[in-house]
């Protein structure tokens, strides 16, 4: 399938938030109001794939920030990228379930550990469950223990690739 990358676009907000929807539970989902902060305030870090027909197929988001982890307070509250910040954080990563196992996940990986290089940054961190821990070591990323989050009430795990 073909597909470009790019930045979202506010109208895609419905399409956006059903993606979103679908990869996380109610209580892990972001809200459309935050997802529309972090579409205005994080447009340089926001990828979305979408098809020929210009629909979103998945996205990956995060701000860069000055801390190795993510804390809870980034999936509460969006701020812009911190210009000399150097860490590249991913607080979703969630592809349709109908164009999944086609490799546009591990491609909006790619896209975004290329765009953290064009912007200087140092290392890339996540947190994720245990279920999608394999996944991410496919893609060169290692677990770095488990993360402070009480986000959801789950456990997640940090991980990190160094750029």
């Amino acid at each position: 399938m073909n597909y470009s990358s790019k930045a979202p676009k506010v109208t895609d907000i419905n399409k956006i938030m059903e993606i979103e929807n679908s990869g996380f539970s109610k209580e892990e989902a972001s809200t459309s109001a935050s997802m529309l902060e972090r579409i205005e305030q994080l447009s340089d870090t926001f990828i979305v794939a979408y098809d020929e027909q210009q629909n979103p197929l998945g996205y990956i988001v995060g701000p860069a920030t000055t801390s190795r982890f993510i804390t809870d307070d980034l999936f509460e509250k969006s701020v812009s990228n911190k210009e000399n910040a150097p860490y590249q954080t991913v607080l979703s990563l969630v592809v349709a379930p109908d164009q999944q196992n086609q490799g546009i996940a591990g491609q909006l990986l790619e896209h975004f550990a290329s765009l953290a290089k064009q912007q200087n940054r140092k290392l890339i961190t996540l947190t994720c469950l245990e279920k999608l821990i394999p996944f991410y070591e496919r893609h060169g990323y290692v677990v770095d223990g488990i993360s402070d989050s009480q986000h959801a009430g789950e456990t997640w795990f940090n991980m990190t690739k160094i750029l």
